[in-house]
C-alpha cells in the first residue's frame, strides 16, 4: 500500500472511531429528566413532546421524575452524565432562580449544560376572585397605588417564579403590595376564593378550570401578548407605563455539557418538527403553554437574561440566599 494511501485509509478509520460512540448512543433510549412531579403542566408538556419526537426519532425516550431542591436534583443528574445524547433535561426558568437563590450549585447553569431548544412559554396571570371589586387591572393598580401596603397578591413558595415575578411586576408598577406566599396553588387558590387576599400571581394552565367556573377572572398576564385561549384577557403592557412588563415562564430542553455538535443539531430539529404536528400544539394549548421552539443560541441568551433578572429581583426583594 503507498504511503498516500495509507494516510487515506488511517483517515477513514480515523473519522469512523469518532462516529461510532454517537451512533452507538442514538442506538438507546433517550432519558429525559423532569425536575417535577408526574401531572403537572411542565410534566405533561415534556411527556407530549418526547413522545412526538420518539415517533418520528425512532428512539425510545423514558420519562425520569426527579423533583427536588427547587430542581437542583434533577439538573445535577443530567450536569454529570455522560455527553452523548442520551441524557437531556427539561430546563425551566427555576434553573436562573436556583442560580440566585443558592449560595452554591453542584453545577454551573451556563457552563455545565448545552442548551438544545426553547420547547414551551407559560402565561403568568394576575388573577382575582369572581366577585373581585376589581373589573380590570388599571382599577387593581390605581386602588393599589391610592392604598399603599393595603393591597395583598398571593403566590406559591417564597423564590418560585410565581413569587419573584410578582415580587417583580410590584416593583415596576410601583404597586406597594404585600406579596403573600402560599404552600402550592392549592393554597392559593383557597386564599383567593376566602378573601384572603385580593388577587395572586400564578401559571394561566392551574386555575383555568377556575376561571371557566367564573369562581376567578383574570385581569391580565404578564407576557409579551394575549393568551390565544382567553383573547379577552390583556398583556399588562398593554397598559401606560407597563410596555417593559414581559415575564413568563418556560421549559427547554437541554444536554450535558461537550455533548457533540452533531448530536445537539440533530435535537434541535427535532424538537422543532415535533412542535409543529397538529396534536402536540393542540395538548400544549388544553395546558395553556405556548409551543415555542428556538435556536440553542436564543436559549442561552433567555437563561442568562433570567439568570441576571431574577437575580436582580431577589436581592431587591431581601430574600436571603439559602
Amino acid at each position: 500500500m503507498t504511503t498516500r494511501r495509507l494516510l487515506l485509509a488511517s483517515g477513514i478509520a480515523a473519522s469512523l472511531s469518532c462516529l461510532q460512540p454517537a451512533a452507538l448512543a442514538q442506538s438507546r433510549p433517550i432519558r429525559l429528566i423532569v425536575p417535577f412531579g408526574a401531572g403537572g403542566v411542565a410534566d405533561l408538556t415534556a411527556r407530549a413532546v418526547a413522545q412526538k419526537m420518539a415517533e418520528n426519532m425512532g428512539q425510545s425516550i423514558v420519562i425520569e421524575n426527579k423533583p427536588g431542591a427547587g430542581g437542583v436534583v434533577a439538573a445535577e443528574a443530567v450536569a454529570h452524565a455522560e455527553p452523548d445524547g442520551n441524557t437531556l433535561l427539561l430546563m425551566s426558568n427555576a434553573m436562573a432562580v436556583s442560580t440566585g437563590l443558592f449560595k452554591s450549585l453542584p453545577f454551573d447553569a451556563r457552563r455545565d449544560f448545552a442548551p438544545v431548544s426553547l420547547l414551551g412559554l407559560f402565561d403568568l396571570a394576575i388573577v382575582v376572585p369572581g366577585n373581585s371589586r376589581f373589573q380590570s387591572l388599571a382599577e387593581l393598580l390605581a386602588w393599589g397605588q391610592d392604598n399603599p401596603g393595603r393591597l395583598n397578591i398571593g403566590t406559591i413558595a417564597v423564590g418560585s417564579t410565581q413569587h419573584l415575578a410578582a415580587e417583580w411586576f410590584n416593583a415596576q408598577s410601583n404597586l406597594h403590595a404585600q406579596i403573600v406566599p402560599f404552600n402550592g396553588t392549592p393554597a392559593v387558590i383557597t386564599a383567593l376564593r376566602g378573601g384572603q387576599v385580593d388577587a395572586a400571581v400564578e401559571i394561566l394552565g392551574p386555575v383555568k378550570s377556575q376561571l371557566a367556573a367564573k369562581a376567578m377572572r383574570a385581569l391580565a398576564v404578564l407576557g409579551e401578548s394575549r393568551p390565544a385561549d382567553l383573547p379577552g384577557v390583556i398583556a399588562a403592557r398593554e397598559l401606560p407605563g407597563l410596555s417593559g412588563i414581559n415575564v413568563s415562564s418556560w421549559n427547554a430542553l437541554a444536554a450535558p455539557a461537550r455533548t457533540a455538535p452533531a448530536v445537539l443539531e440533530r435535537l434541535n430539529r427535532e424538537v422543532a418538527k415535533a412542535l409543529q404536528a397538529p396534536e402536540v400544539r393542540k395538548r400544549l394549548a388544553d395546558l395553556s403553554v405556548q409551543p415555542r421552539a428556538s435556536s440553542p443560541e436564543q436559549l442561552a441568551r433567555l437563561l442568562d437574561g433570567d439568570i441576571k433578572r431574577w437575580s436582580a429581583v431577589i436581592q431587591r426583594a431581601g430574600i436571603p440566599r439559602q
